[in-house]
């Protein structure tokens, strides 16, 4: 299931404290040094608020900033009363990539290298996390900056937002953010951002499918808000076992796709919230969803059932 993922990245070494859920996150977490957190969270209503804090450094992807984004998407993940992220910025930079001073030779190349994997971690996270992620970009979004953007479930975006990976005119190929960046749009696009660095406009973004939508940047945050509000109406783990599947399949044959996904709507089916909204439709009322984080059926150990569990005769 998610959750077994969220485990791989630390999860029970997060000492966190329990806070009531209008105050900000940032107030329930261990201390991990001196000075401000590179980051502000914040929940109400199922909604968290997770927001780029350091628009002096162009909110730049540094190993701080990094660390402390993984530590509010985790914290509390697998609560139900959380049902939905948005990750936004303070300032015209959504985020400038990595902090290229802690990139010189100043530094080693096992901090370096953790500077990359931490990043990594986090781009995976978003897409292992139950609940779906939304990205809120007003403003530009180079290398890694756009490659948080790619990550994230849906991206909405201001008409004056930009998206680029321009390393390659300093001599750093964006390679990582190349990743998530190949996965979202198609090939040439992202190839000839990659090779030339130029950037491209929120609707070109959108037409290559970088972005769920572009709208004014006075109706940035009524757009973003109106698709988490009708998220965090749905029913969480419902919502969970659908995002934990679409990705799952994603890289499958078109057969064991769908082999996987029959198995998965068979296990939405019998959860108490798959039968509360099928009975709710017949019976012509608003579905009562039970919001328990733990409905899973017992058949399986994950959302889908494992590749080895595919028979013979379904893959011919």
């Amino acid at each position: 299931m998610a959750a077994l993922g969220l485990r791989a990245f630390g999860t029970k070494g997060l000492c966190w404290l329990r806070r009531n859920p209008w105050a900000p996150l940032s107030a329930g977490f261990c201390s991990r040094g001196p000075g401000p957190r590179p980051t502000s969270a914040r929940q109400r209503e199922g909604i968290r608020n997770i927001v780029l804090s350091d628009p002096k450094k162009r909110n730049a992807l540094s190993l701080a900033m990094l660390k402390s984004l993984q530590s509010d998407l985790l914290h509390e993940a697998e609560s139900k009363d959380l049902k939905v992220i948005i990750i936004s910025a303070e300032g015209p930079v959504f985020s400038s990539g990595h902090d290229l001073k802690e990139l010189t030779d100043e530094q080693s190349p096992d901090y370096h290298a953790e500077v990359f994997q931490t990043c990594s971690e986090v781009m995976m996270l978003i897409q292992n996390h139950p609940v779906p992620v939304i990205a809120m970009v007003n403003g530009l979004a180079t290398a890694a900056g756009c490659q948080l953007v790619a990550s994230c479930d849906i991206a909405v975006a201001s008409d004056k937002s930009s998206f680029a990976t321009p390393g390659v005119n300093i001599g750093l190929f964006c390679s990582t953010p190349a990743v998530a960046l190949g996965r979202t749009v198609p090939r040439k696009v992202a190839l000839e951002m990659l090779f030339t660095g130029e950037p491209i406009s929120a609707q070109e973004a959108l037409l290559h499918g970088l972005l769920s939508k572009v709208v004014p940047e006075e109706r940035l945050e009524e757009e973003t808000m109106r698709i988490a509000k009708k998220i965090a109406s749905l029913s969480r783990p419902v919502v969970s076992l659908g995002k934990a599947t679409f990705y799952k399949q994603l890289p499958q044959d078109l057969r064991t796709a769908y082999y996987l996904t029959s198995q998965t709507m068979v296990d939405n089916v019998a959860l108490r919230d798959g039968q509360e909204g099928i009975k709710a439709f017949i019976q012509k009322r608003k579905p009562i969803w039970s919001q328990c984080s733990g409905q899973f059926p017992q058949v399986s150990a994950s959302p889908c059932h494992g590749l080895n569990s595919v028979p013979t005769n379904f893959l011919r």
